[in-house]
């Protein structure tokens, strides 16, 4: 069996290798001859919008995914009209755009923070009446990590984050002071099965996922699991889904979801009966679903802008090392490890040191 990913960065790098031992081999399709994944699989080089290309990736594959939202949507329905794409291009084309987003949230009655679509100048001041101080103004697309986002706490940011955003659309969000954030991962196969993995709390630096830590029986679990469920039913959902979520108090409030195997869940590699990678794999080529729940207490350190020495990695009990193998430059991805221990205060202690060995800050 032949899946083709659009992308052929980390992720689709990881999904190969889950489905080497499942004899599922990956075809990728990316513009950069250097991508990452090319390492576990073949990789066809070039525009996301070469029909060239699309068609020969539509003709070896036996169904085609995607490892990130910016895929153009033009080319995901291309390639639908002549192979099977899972999760289908209604998915990407809400998740792609925030105001689509928390408008389903919406209608789904997913509660987010308060939201304003802004086109003018003019749109901000009045989104700011009712959105309130402070808040966030991002724009709808192609935001990732951080980037594509001001932070507005006074009156005086206004303009400068308008000018630095504008020119494409934008939307207001309201500024949640959270407790914690937290996140569900999700999969669906095509006969409706739904499977979750335990919710995982989660702590991001200069808006990018430091730290996730799986928190099995969470309190918050049940109702993260519902919204998930209302997203992956109203789409017809194949495949793993993201969503992130600010807790505040009891409430759980939706920030944005992934159509697609996500940061938060590389923990699964080694802290869960059935890794987000391999169960993607599975529900996209309508193969039996895997078991999602934890086999010991886990967690995972993002590596960003700089990468530890591997034994050092390894000298910490329980560690996992996974190395992307990209040119390291500041504020990029380039591997990360899991901890995987009996108790939740091991792996604590683990992370912690894995943090120590690569300081985030490198990642500025």
């Amino acid at each position: 069996m032949i899946v083709g990913i659009i992308g052929g960065g980390q992720l689709a790098q990881m999904l190969a290798l889950a489905g080497q031992p499942l004899g599922i081999r990956c075809l990728f399709l990316d513009p950069s001859a250097d991508a990452c994944a090319r390492s576990a699989g073949e990789l066809l080089c070039g525009d996301y919008a070469d029909e060239r290309l699309l068609d020969r990736l539509a003709e070896c594959a036996h169904v085609v995914t995607y490892e990130f939202e910016n895929v153009p949507e033009a080319s995901l329905r291309y390639l639908a009209s002549r192979v099977a794409v899972h999760p289908g291009p209604g998915a990407l084309a809400v998740a792609r755009d925030r105001w689509h987003e928390k408008r389903l949230f919406a209608d789904l009655s997913i509660p987010t923070p308060p939201f304003v679509a802004v086109d003018s100048r003019a749109d901000l001041d009045r989104a700011l009446g009712v959105v309130g101080w402070p808040a966030v103004l991002k724009t709808r697309t192609m935001g990732y990590d951080g980037k594509g986002q001001r932070v507005l706490r006074q009156a005086a940011d206004a303009d400068a984050a308008f000018s630095a955003l504008s020119g494409t659309p934008l939307i207001l969000e309201g500024f949640v002071a959270f407790d914690r954030e937290v996140s569900i991962i999700a999969v669906r196969a095509a006969s409706g099965e739904m499977r979750f993995y335990p919710l995982t709390e989660n702590v991001h630096r200069n808006g990018v996922l430091a730290q996730s830590l799986a928190r099995p029986g969470d309190p918050m679990t049940a109702r993260a699991e519902a919204y998930a469920r209302r997203l992956l039913e109203h789409l017809g959902y194949v495949g793993v889904l993201a969503v992130e979520f600010f807790q505040k108090g009891d409430d759980l409030l939706a920030n944005e979801m992934a159509p697609r195997v996500h940061n938060s869940g590389h923990w699964t590699i080694e802290g869960a009966e059935t890794s987000q990678f391999e169960n993607h794999l599975r529900a996209v080529l309508g193969l039996p679903l895997g078991a999602t729940h934890a086999v010991a207490a886990a967690g995972m350190v993002n590596f960003v802008g700089c990468l530890p020495e591997s034994p050092a990695v390894l000298a910490v009990p329980g560690a996992h090392l996974h190395v992307y193998g990209k040119e390291p430059r500041p504020g990029r991805k380039l591997g990360h490890a899991t901890a995987r221990a009996p108790r939740e205060a091991e792996v604590l202690a683990a992370l912690s040191r894995l943090r120590a060995l690569c300081d985030f800050a490198d990642g500025r």
